[in-house]
């Protein structure tokens, strides 16, 4: 959670992109910084910035050579760097989101049965893995860590759709799960993983290498945008959504994958304001009423 208001560096991509780094270690804090620098420069609108893409410790701009000069927009950027300054002060608009989980189904722990042969320990699964080397007691204690405080999305993509989340607790208490020694060549689609300090959940079926620990029914990418959720994008989820996973059992999972096959799931999200500071003064009661948001009818 800790990171140093560093000066950024700034690099070219081509003639159309800059790139722009804000921390060498990826933090919530520097993640933040660069929440609120990109909002910042796509609420102006400039000319001539056609994408603007912000990423765990770092973003990315492309623009129109033609429309604004490279040094104008490198100008630019600086300038609100040092407006936004750490960020202390910056507050977001964003929703927290509830994900279902179902933790230790049967598809990813088929699926992780047969990748043995690349994991730390072939002996035990996933989540009785990453229980013991995080010290806890066994799995159920494993679930309730990491159901119990809401995580943060820090950016998007790698494919499409695909969610990266921090951890909102202290540092010293985030869980830490290594990847796979080498990766898996499948991955049940809405596997919900985690790798490093970053949990995310596989929008699509495909190969992988983090940790599996259950499975969501909440479709998160739907290109065809069929779903009542993705009326204005096929992709869910946004960088600085708020997630809290809800564990559920396989009824309640069962239920929930004929809801999507009627086209009538709805993942449940609230609009909120979040601002770092707060949560960094009182992570543990911050968070308790980040979460009473979602219980609110």
């Amino acid at each position: 959670m800790n990171g140093n208001n560093q000066p950024a560096r700034y690099s070219w991509g081509g003639d159309e992109h800059i790139f722009v780094e804000l921390a060498e270690s990826m933090s919530l804090r520097a993640n933040f910084r660069a929440m609120a620098i990109t909002t910042t420069l796509r609420e102006e609108q400039l000319d001539g910035v056609l994408e603007i893409c912000p990423a765990n410790a770092s973003y990315q701009v492309r623009y129109d050579p033609d429309v604004i000069e490279p040094d104008t927009l490198l100008g630019h950027l600086t300038d609100i760097e040092r407006t936004v300054g750490d960020a202390s002060d910056v507050s977001l608009s964003t929703r927290v989101v509830e994900i279902p989980v179902l933790y230790r189904d049967p598809w990813t722990t088929e699926t992780l049965m047969r990748f043995r042969d690349r994991h730390q320990d072939p002996e035990v699964t996933d989540i009785d893995y990453a229980a013991r080397i995080n010290g806890l007691a066994d799995a159920d204690e494993f679930i309730r860590m990491h159901s119990n405080s809401p995580w943060f999305t820090s950016m998007v993509g790698f494919v499409a759709g695909l969610p990266f989340m921090f951890q909102m607790v202290p540092q010293e208490r985030q869980l830490v799960v290594p990847k796979y020694l080498r990766p898996r060549t499948d991955t049940p689609k809405q596997t919900v993983g985690h790798g490093g300090c970053f949990g995310c959940i596989y929008s699509v079926r495909g190969a992988g290498g983090y940790q599996m620990f259950g499975i969501t029914p909440a479709p998160i990418y739907d290109p065809s945008q069929s779903m009542p959720d993705f009326a204005d994008f096929m992709v869910f989820f946004r960088p600085g959504d708020i997630v809290r996973f809800a564990p559920i059992d396989r009824d309640r999972y069962d239920e929930a994958v004929k809801e999507v096959e009627a086209g009538e799931f709805r993942i449940r999200s609230r609009q909120v304001d979040f601002a770092l500071q707060p949560f960094l003064d009182d992570p543990d009661g911050f968070n308790t009423r980040l979460l009473e948001v979602l219980r609110a009818d």
